[in-house]
């Protein structure tokens, strides 16, 4: 076949490509059910690639999988066979997502309606932007948006959410409209003699500081509050920088508080920041991005107590539920406060006069109109109706469901705690129980790190040697079938003499056997790697005379 066959149906054209997609991504999915726990298949064979190994990636470096897959543009559409041909490509070198070992970064595979939602969002290719284009997704989003406020507390009648395009831009977007309403007349004057500062933990995302830089702010304007030995901001410590903000002739106006930080998982105390917040008039904002997604669950919820004293909280569905990448919200108690800081007139764009015309600087209306064009609350015009994919994953599995599935995955994630826990050749960093889905851990044979305390002089050097084991087993694993990533200590200074260590994040869909099968194959690995790095460290001096060596640091 070469160039596009004339179709005089639409329909029987997408039906046909359909199948012959279909054809690819059920096997897809299907290896990944049939090799479970991460060991090679019987026959030698990878059941979606037909190569010898693991069915979750047949890795290639860059330069030589830009070599195999040779990309190119044909002059003349090579229409359906020219589409196959390069999914099977695409398929070959992806890393399956929906494998038992992908336990790499917070998400993993969609499910059934996930796949659903994508191929009707596909076909009705509409933009919530407003609603003459897309009424039914509207009334989805807004709806959906209601609900999950409502989860966590946010019960006026003005509650809600947006749709965005993932968790960083839900906090940027928090941001603006933390600025724009509580100092009205830098929507349209900027920052002017402001000196704006921001607060975030010292383990918040990294999406604040960008932001910041974004918005005009400078990075320099972001200020990382202390943590504590759990990971979590210390609210003391929060005040204190506020009245230093103020003393400087600075302008504290936004804190950002974490659920579910990205490498320990911990949870910062909203009630005592909600306080602060408060007192100093600072917007309070949780980046729930993660860890929000516990709010449907009644045993794990209680670690979300204070959030609905939050101005604004951000929850990213495509990571702890499941639902498509991507999938995020931005809730809030009053929407109105969305459109009093983006609305702008666009009478090309919106027609209704009563929500277009804001001037950004009178107080909220109690009784303002609904606001049903979506982009006059958000800083992007053209949005996908994201929110139906959490809507139709809601629907398929109910509240309770989704209750069931986060509740067993921390069951696995605390099952692999205790394991890693009284293992002799690891060392847990994590809380036992963890207090996400995460857990963070060192590979220490006999309980001992690769050069322990006084072994080396040069504690940099003994930092440097165990962060290669770690790397080093991270990428010995991958072809036994398994991804987990690493992470750099940081805010302790303990952690910093111990190197890098391993973060496993256990999701919705991964078994006790499978990070029973984890363990076992760093064992298997490990020992290897580490006497070869003992033994390129041959000359490394020993302890010298007084020196005392120390055991493993556990951080708890």
């Amino acid at each position: 076949m070469s160039g596009i066959a004339p179709s005089t149906s639409r329909a029987e054209e997408v039906q046909n490509l359909l199948k012959a997609v279909e054809d690819l991504l059920i096997p897809f999915i299907r290896s990944a059910d049939e090799n479970p726990s991460g060991s090679s298949k019987k026959n030698g064979a990878n059941g979606h690639t037909g190569l010898a190994g693991t069915s979750l990636v047949d890795y290639k470096k860059p330069e030589e999988l830009r070599d195999i897959l040779q990309l190119d543009i044909p002059e003349k559409g090579t229409g359906q066979e020219g589409l196959i041909e390069t999914l099977q490509k695409v398929l070959q070198y992806s890393v399956n997502t929906w494998h038992q070992g992908f336990l790499d970064k917070l998400y993993a595979s969609t499910n059934a309606p996930g796949v659903a939602a994508e191929l009707i969002l596909a076909t009705l290719n509409t933009n919530v932007h407003v609603y003459q284009v897309s009424p039914a997704l509207t009334v989805i989003e807004k709806f959906t948006g209601q609900r999950l406020a409502n989860l966590f507390g946010l019960n006026g009648p003005r509650a809600g959410g947006i749709s965005v395009q993932g968790g960083s831009a839900s906090n940027t977007t928090s941001v603006v409209i933390a600025r724009n309403n509580l100092y009205p007349s830098t929507k349209t004057d900027g920052n002017g003699d402001y000196k704006f500062v921001l607060f975030t933990s010292a383990h918040g995302h990294y999406s604040v500081e960008k932001a910041a830089q974004m918005l005009g702010f400078g990075s320099s304007a972001v200020w990382p509050v202390p943590i504590d030995s759990e990971g979590r901001m210390i609210p003391a410590e929060l005040e204190k920088l506020a009245q230093k903000a103020q003393s400087e002739g600075r302008t504290p106006f936004y804190v950002n508080a974490t659920a579910g930080t990205t490498v320990l998982g911990s949870f910062d105390p909203f009630n005592e920041i909600a306080a602060i917040c408060q007192k100093y008039n600072m917007w309070f904002h949780i980046d729930g991005s993660w860890g929000g997604s516990f709010v449907f669950s009644e045993r794990q919820k209680y670690k979300l107590a204070g959030a609905e004293k939050a101005n604004s909280i951000a929850i990213n569905p495509h990571k702890m539920l499941g639902v498509p990448v991507t999938c995020s919200f931005l809730l809030a108690s009053d929407m109105r406060q969305f459109h009093k800081a983006n609305t702008l007139p666009a009478g090309y764009l919106f027609h209704n006069e009563d929500t277009a015309n804001c001037d950004g600087e009178s107080e909220l209306e109690i009784e303002s109109p609904e606001v049903w064009d979506l982009a006059d609350l958000t800083l992007q015009c053209g949005r996908r109706a994201d929110s139906l994919k959490l809507f139709m994953g809601w629907t398929y599995y109910g509240s309770k469901g989704y209750e069931q599935q986060i509740d067993t995955a921390c069951d696995v994630a605390v099952h692999l705690a205790n394991t890693i826990d009284q293992h002799p050749d690891f060392t847990l960093i994590s809380e036992n129980p963890p207090p996400c889905l995460q857990v963070c851990f060192y590979y220490t044979p006999g309980k001992e790190f690769v050069y322990p305390r006084g072994i080396v002089s040069n504690e940099a050097q003994r930092a440097k040697n165990n962060s290669k084991v770690t790397e080093q087993v991270t990428h010995a694993i991958v072809p036994k079938g398994f991804m987990v990533d690493f992470a750099p200590p940081s805010g302790d200074e303990d952690a910093v003499g111990n190197g890098k260590f391993f973060r496993c994040v256990v999701n919705v869909q991964t078994t006790t056997e499978t990070v029973n099968s984890l363990v076992h194959a760093i064992v298997e690995v490990g020992p290897g790697i580490v006497g070869e790095l003992k033994a390129s460290n041959s000359a490394v001096p020993r302890k010298r005379p007084g020196e005392h060596g120390h055991g493993p640091v556990v951080h708890r």
